[in-house]
């Protein structure tokens, strides 16, 4: 016991520490962070207010089959934890034993022994101590696990649901315009009948609503996909989906992305990641627990009979033992192993400081696409405003002044594509917000959250 003292320095016994990171500038710079509240805390009803979207995803949780899944999985590492748990306590066996034997054809010995073994391995040097400690990571990186699965489920519903919104919204404006267009054919051809234009002119526009007519089955064709893989990660089978207008969509104005250091507390995977770092650090304390002795205490109590008649009364058996074994001859292994557990550790850590960094690159990556769509929402208005004087006064002045047909086509393509990309662009935005939600790590499931920090404080 006063070598196990002594020896606390080693690393058997230390519980685990997080490492030293760094989380200044994590957003990037010109992000303000001074703001301890995050769009990430928000629950996600708040976020994505649309009653469809939410049933979507209320659907989802319930029965995505990756979802289940992961809590499958936490259900598994669960019953890993308790048996790491019950190796602290002495194992009992019942073991029955009896014999026939003869020499020479005379007389029939019968025999007899029917003890209750036990055995009990004393946890000097921290050995079933650090297997639990992994054990108990092992099961909080699974639920952190479903915390990530739950939150790209999420968000993954809302982008397809979004993306629907925006298809159908890009599929309105090109049936608007296949009508005008149509229209406009009408009157080329009524124009040319009257000697004011010519044939080049009317089949140049027959010819844009031929190509806009099969942009609208190319529309109708990722809808149904779009609609498919929705319907996947409901686990359904394919069916058209309910859902709103792009333009009734509200999402939130202000956009906080919280302190750095939330980042620690709030992804999943970066959780995960420390989790996994956690892993190593006590796998590397096992194995060094094996180059130091292991004690056992074993016994057995129990009836036998010495004489040679089965029903003779039976005599108390009594035993019990004690060993101590220090490895000697695979000392080079064990160190060899140690080696190889300091060296997988290293790795966790350097892979928990760069899905930290990973993190932050995807928030500012979210918070400058919304940004970005916001502000060429507005500049897009005023084009589409311009565009729309232009269509009306090339149309004008080829009705009246010596204008071709050419500058008419040109205004109205050139209408339809800012049309287009302002409905993209609404969707970048909003695309932009789930994101950012997202990558603040979003989504949570509160209740396991709560189980999950009540471990780790025990823990610590």
């Amino acid at each position: 016991m006063i070598a196990a003292v002594a020896m606390t320095g080693c690393g058997i016994y230390k519980p685990y520490t997080r490492p030293e990171v760094r989380t200044d500038g994590l957003y990037g710079a010109g992000v303000e962070n001074a703001d301890s509240t995050s769009l990430g805390n928000v629950e996600w009803r708040e976020v994505f207010t649309d009653p469809q979207l939410q049933a979507l995803i209320e659907l989802a949780l319930e029965n995505n089959t990756d979802m289940q899944t992961a809590y499958l999985r936490t259900k598994e590492t669960e019953a890993t934890l308790k048996s790491a748990r019950l190796a602290y306590l002495p194992s009992f066996n019942f073991a029955p034993q009896g014999a026939i034997s003869s020499f020479d054809n005379r007389n029939t010995t019968k025999t007899y022994t029917i003890p209750v073994t036990a055995s009990w391995q004393i946890d000097i040097f921290n050995s079933l101590t650090n297997a639990k400690r992994k054990a108990r990571a092992l099961h909080a990186q699974s639920q952190e696990y479903a915390q990530a699965v739950r939150t790209q489920l999420i968000s993954g519903v809302a982008n397809l649901y979004y993306t629907l919104l925006m298809l159908d919204r890009q599929y309105e404006i090109s049936s608007e315009t296949a009508v005008k267009w149509e229209e406009s054919l009408r009157t080329m051809r009524d124009m040319k009948q009257a000697g004011m234009t010519n044939e080049a002119a009317v089949a140049q526009y027959e010819g844009n609503c031929l190509s806009i007519k099969a942009s609208l089955l190319d529309l109708e064709h990722n809808i149904r996909t779009v609609e498919n893989q929705l319907c996947t990660l409901l686990a359904e089978t394919p069916h058209a989906v309910a859902r709103g207008r792009l333009d009734d969509q509200r999402m939130p104005e202000e956009l906080t992305v919280g302190v750095p250091v939330q980042m620690l507390a709030n992804r999943p995977d970066v959780r995960m990641a420390e989790f996994s770092l956690m892993q190593s650090y006590y796998a590397t304390a096992e194995a060094r627990s094996a180059l130091y002795p292991s004690i056992s205490l074993s016994g057995t109590a129990g009836w036998t009979n010495n004489a040679g008649v089965v029903v003779n009364p039976g005599k108390l058996l009594l035993q019990a033992a004690a060993s101590l074994v220090q490895p000697i001859f695979n000392a080079g292994a064990n160190r060899a192993r140690v080696k190889i557990m300091k060296a997988q550790q290293e790795e966790s850590r350097l892979a928990f400081q760069q899905t930290l960094l990973n993190a932050g690159a995807e928030v500012n990556n979210a918070l400058m696409q919304t940004q970005t769509a916001r502000a060429k929402n507005e500049l897009r208005k005023g084009q589409i405003e311009a565009m729309e004087r232009a269509v009306y006064s090339t149309e004008q002045l080829m009705r009246h002044s010596s204008t071709t047909y050419l500058d008419v086509l040109t205004a109205q393509q050139s209408l339809l594509a800012a049309q287009l990309s302002q409905a993209s662009d609404r969707f970048d935005e909003i695309q932009g917000v789930v994101n950012l939600y997202q990558s603040l790590g979003g989504g949570r499931d509160l209740a396991v959250d709560t189980t999950i920090g009540r471990k780790n404080r025990k823990n610590r």
